[in-house]
């Protein structure tokens, strides 16, 4: 068997594990989808009238920034995921059986994409109910699903190395603290004009508002390409910084 064929192998038996361990804690997985929801309806119903987003809805400007909050929430249960294997030593097990480490990582990554993938679908569907109206065409689309997954692929990198580099599975879920609150922390509910000196400046210049603002842009059907490319370059940069970091803990730990 090739060397390629076999870290195909490695990473499908990888990736099978890691859906069985979600089947059997599917919690986490509600809980993903619950509480983006639940600040949905907060956002939307309560907060809503109070902030000036100009003559979009709010249910339209807001969806975006659930999305992203969606992805930033899923992202502790893969920090603790990652962090067990290590712990419980099972990552040695699988050097012994001389599977792929970059298998065992990139595994983790894609379960990771699939289930936040499953909670922002669910999240979609509610939006539309409470009143989303995307003008978005088919091609546009297209772009919104190509942003997450650029999105999805670059945090689940980064996910992956913060729960390498803590100490114990509990250390890891505080270790993606940071990630969970960087969309509160964007243009993701409010409009960065409307923010304080210090609190605009860093909305305007995290990876979460070009992102955010790509995505709206593309369900309004009004792309910009200045976002767009910023959030490419923070992606791209955030999932090789992730996987540089991941293998090097990796090593390091095993």
């Amino acid at each position: 068997m090739s060397t390629m064929a076999a870290s195909l192998e490695d990473f499908s038996t990888m990736l099978q594990r890691n859906f069985r361990h979600t089947l059997r804690n599917p919690t986490a997985l509600f809980n993903a989808v619950l509480f983006p929801i639940i600040m949905m309806l907060m956002f939307v119903h309560v907060f809503g009238g109070s902030f000036d987003v100009g003559d979009v809805d709010y249910i339209d400007y807001a969806t975006p920034g659930v999305i992203m909050m969606t992805i930033g929430y899923g992202v502790s249960a893969t920090a603790v995921a990652v962090n067990s294997d290590m712990s419980t030593g099972i990552i040695n097990r699988f050097r012994v059986m001389d599977v792929s480490p970059t298998s065992v990582l990139t595994a983790h990554v894609i379960a990771s994409m699939l289930r936040s993938l499953a909670s922002i679908t669910f999240i979609v569907l509610i939006a539309l109910a409470m009143g989303f109206r995307p003008d978005a065409s088919p091609l546009q689309w297209l772009g919104v699903l190509g942003v997450i997954l650029l999105a999805l692929f670059a945090i689940g990198w980064l996910t992956v190395a913060l729960g390498l580099g803590a100490k114990t599975p509990e250390n890891a879920g505080f270790a993606v603290v940071p990630l969970m609150m960087l969309p509160f922390l964007s243009n993701a509910f409010v409009e960065t004009d409307n923010m304080g000196g210090g609190a605009r400046q860093f909305a305007e210049y995290q990876p979460f508002s070009p992102i955010t603002e790509t995505l709206r842009g593309l369900f309004a059907g009004d792309p910009s390409a200045s976002p767009a490319i910023q959030a490419v370059i923070w992606c791209v940069g955030l999932a090789l910084l992730g996987f540089l970091l991941a293998r090097s803990n990796f090593t390091k730990r095993a």
